[in-house]
């Protein structure tokens, strides 16, 4: 029996089956060996690289990267090309970008690398248009902007939805749970809560569907069979999203305040053909990527108060020596830190300090 007909025969068991608290334990095994067997049937089927199709292995770059993300003729390379110095082909009709294009937004010290994508369609998280393409390029974004058209405010609901299938799940939590494997031992499981929704054998079992029989779980919150099978999988990511509806300048006053009382969701309301409201746009993008300023003092030297270095918020030393020089870490001695983050000025740290807003930090060198 192939792969496609072991799903089939799992997927009708499921079917056959009534969830009640004496069946949980067996449909949440079908529920793993499902997720586990549809992983291996897609890694069956991704292309090769080298083939055919266009640019989508682009390469990040800059602070943090953003893609837009919406469907066909709503605006995407218009407004890549107002935020940045990019040349997106545009067009009035569909599907005028078949492949990605990158550009440089450059606001308050960041350097943003912002992805024009191919517009989305129903049933791009099944392979439909160049879906999959698409959406493997929008899982390794640090954040991602819905663009939508005005008369079509609603396909946010299916923006999402065609993400969430392809296991992006925005402005979503990672399930608390951590796995550690181990040589020996069996499979330990420690909990900060009580588990209602699954149990502590369902937790073992599910792991040796997925072939981890020594392994130490901690438990931080009440999950489901289905985030602990994500979590396991690694399939899922959970990137910070915006919102934004694009062409208002083709509606009234009154249509766009009947759109925000409708809409269920915050949204920028702008026009990228008439460049209204692309400021607010951009400091919107900042604030979401959460950047800090680390400013930097060479040994012996003055401040560089002029160009700071941007990192996400919640980043270490060793974060800012991979930025600075990728031979740095290993040449990491300590580092001196001054600012918020610091117990006293000049305080001595390790690679491992996490840094805080307008930090200033010296890293000194093994002699």
């Amino acid at each position: 029996m192939g792969i496609p007909e072991k799903i089939q025969a799992i997927e009708d068991e499921l079917h056959r089956t009534k969830v009640n608290k004496s069946t949980e334990h067996h449909v949440g095994l079908l529920k793993a060996k499902l997720a586990r067997l549809r992983r291996e049937l897609e890694e069956r089927k991704q292309p090769k690289t080298g083939g055919r199709g266009g640019r989508f292995g682009t390469k990040k770059a800059g602070d943090a990267t953003m893609v837009i993300i919406g469907l066909p003729n709503v605006g995407k390379s218009t407004l890549l090309n107002c935020l940045t110095n990019a040349k997106s082909p545009v067009a009035a009709y569909q599907f005028s970008t078949v492949t990605v294009y990158p550009g440089m937004m450059e606001y308050r010290g960041a350097k943003i690398q912002i992805l024009d994508l191919p517009g989305l369609i129903e049933g791009a998280a099944s392979g439909k248009g160049l879906g999959k393409r698409v959406l493997s390029v929008a899982r390794g974004a640090d954040l991602i902007l819905l663009l939508l058209d005005v008369f079509q405010p609603d396909q946010a609901t299916l923006l999402r939805r065609e993400l969430k299938e392809m296991g992006i799940c925005l402005d979503e939590k990672p399930p608390g749970v951590v796995i550690e494997k181990t040589a020996t031992g069996g499979i330990t499981v420690n909990t900060q809560v009580s588990l209602r929704k699954i149990s502590e054998n369902l937790i073992k079992d599910i792991l040796r569907v997925y072939g981890i029989h020594n392994a130490q779980v901690l438990v931080r919150e009440d999950l489901t069979t289905d985030q602990l099978i994500d979590v396991i999988s690694g399939n899922r990511v959970y990137p910070p999203s915006l919102t934004a509806i694009n062409k208002i300048d083709l509606v009234n006053p009154g249509f766009l305040d009947e759109l925000k009382g409708r809409l269920q969701t915050d949204f920028i309301p702008l026009s990228a053909k008439s460049n209204v409201n692309i400021d607010i746009l951009k400091e919107a993008i900042y604030r979401k990527l959460n950047f800090i300023r680390i400013y930097l003092r060479p040994k012996g030297g003055e401040t560089d108060y002029e160009e700071p270095l941007i990192i996400r918020n919640g980043s270490t030393i060793r974060d800012v020596c991979n930025k600075i020089h990728r031979d740095l870490e290993n040449e990491f001695n300590y580092a001196l830190v001054w600012g918020r983050s610091a117990k006293f000025e000049g305080q001595k740290v390790g690679i491992d300090h996490r840094l805080l807003d307008e930090d200033i930090i010296t890293i000194i060198k093994k002699k």
